[in-house]
């Protein structure tokens, strides 16, 4: 007869502890930190699409558009400089890659070569170029930053300007004082004439159609 060693009864197991599962949404749903960098890329990137716009819009109308370099100047200094310029300038603190996407495809596209160092920009929505400068170098004068805060470059009529050719839109003649000239011009030798259709082309044809419009009103008056 064998003997069996086992015990007549075997222990019975402890059931395990049940598992926490969690379910598929709430592992994959981001924490507040993540939220909260989702929602600053997005305000980022609304900004930036702001900015973009905003240039293009002050490109509308737009005569001449210059970069100064304002890095070093105070946020007091922009606004005083902002308050003295006249209704038809805007001064713009924008970063270069979001000015260089609005005029991208552009004439003003031509201003790339500034687009280095930090700068602010000034759109001029008059064809009295000279009077839209001359605030800026006012400033520099006054706070002696002629050498460290300069204009970098402008494009007027499609053409770049370096920092050492503003000297020629500085004492660009007023329109009044083109229309004076054409049409005295128009009525003396015409050699002068010759001589004062040598003008840029934009400045001739509106001096020339105003000359027209006076001398319909001076028939219609007849």
């Amino acid at each position: 007869m064998e003997t069996s060693f086992l015990p007549s009864t075997l222990p019975t197991a402890k059931p395990l502890p049940a598992l926490r599962t969690l379910s598929t949404t709430a592992s994959l749903r981001p924490g507040p930190r993540s939220r909260r960098s989702t929602i600053r890329a997005a305000i980022t990137r609304g900004r930036k699409e702001d900015t973009v716009a905003t240039v293009r819009e002050q490109l509308e109308g737009c005569y001449l558009l210059a970069g100064i370099r304002y890095e070093g100047l105070t946020v007091k200094q922009i606004q005083g400089i902002r308050d003295a310029l006249p209704d038809t300038c805007r001064l713009l603190v924008a970063k270069n890659t979001l000015v260089g996407k609005a005029i991208e495809g552009t004439p003003w596209e031509a201003l790339k070569p500034c687009m280095k160092g930090m700068n602010a920009w000034l759109f001029v929505h008059t064809e009295e170029v000279p009077t839209a400068l001359k605030p800026y170098r006012a400033f520099q004068k006054e706070e002696r930053v002629e050498e460290t805060n300069d204009f970098v470059g402008a494009v007027f009529e499609g053409k770049f300007y370096g920092p050492g050719d503003f000297k020629a839109l500085e004492t660009m003649p007023s329109r009044a004082e083109v229309y004076a000239k054409l049409l005295g011009a128009l009525q003396g030798p015409a050699t002068s004439l010759v001589t004062t259709l040598q003008a840029p082309a934009r400045d001739v044809v509106a001096v020339l159609s105003a000359y027209v419009r006076k001398l319909e009103e001076e028939a219609g008056a007849a």
